[in-house]
């Protein structure tokens, strides 16, 4: 990695706090890589060989099953994504895919799992991000069953105009299929 990214990867949340020898060790095994849009990343049923960190761009979840598809969520800087399989060395439970040219940092899932096990901030990092991605999946699941489709859309919107500065204009980050899946309609 050049001295930039090293920086750049130091200033994360996840990394922030982390004791200088020990984040050295994470990173000196780490890939910080620019991807098109629409590459797999991973795939369901795979074991982690690396935990991913996008730094750049967006990256979309899914899963598939029998012949059908459904995205499951839409990743944006700075996040780790399916961190729960890296930690327990579990097969991945979706899929994920660029959706924009983005720049990822891949750290190999040995390393974090080590990392965890020796560095207390490291490790309540991890536990914060776990938590900040599970409470975003429960809010998307309430969403799915206590909202209707029109519903879901307006939130959607809401949401989107005030992450986005609150202009009352709203722009497509994806295409309307990827935005459809994902609000289940």
């Amino acid at each position: 990695m050049r001295r930039s990214d090293f920086d750049l990867v130091r200033e994360l949340p996840l990394f922030r706090d982390m004791e200088p020898g020990h984040f050295d060790a994470l990173v000196d095994a780490a890939l910080l890589q620019k991807f098109p849009p629409h590459v797999t990343l991973i795939r369901e049923g795979e074991l982690p060989d690396f935990l991913h960190v996008i730094v750049d761009g967006s990256v979309e979840l899914f899963a598939e099953a029998d012949g059908r598809e459904t995205t499951i969520e839409i990743i944006r800087p700075v996040a780790t994504f399916i961190l729960a399989a890296v930690i327990r060395d579990e097969v991945y439970l979706k899929s994920a895919r660029t959706l924009t040219p983005a720049q990822i940092l891949m750290i190999p899932a040995a390393a974090v799992r080590d990392a965890f096990g020796r560095d207390a901030a490291f490790a309540r990092a991890i536990v914060g991000e776990l938590a900040l991605r599970y409470r975003d999946m429960v809010r998307a699941l309430k969403d799915q069953k206590l909202r209707t489709g029109a519903e879901r859309l307006a939130n959607w919107i809401l949401e989107t105009d005030r992450t986005q500065g609150g202009s009352g204009r709203v722009v497509l980050p994806h295409d309307k299929r990827t935005l459809a899946s994902r609000l289940g309609m």
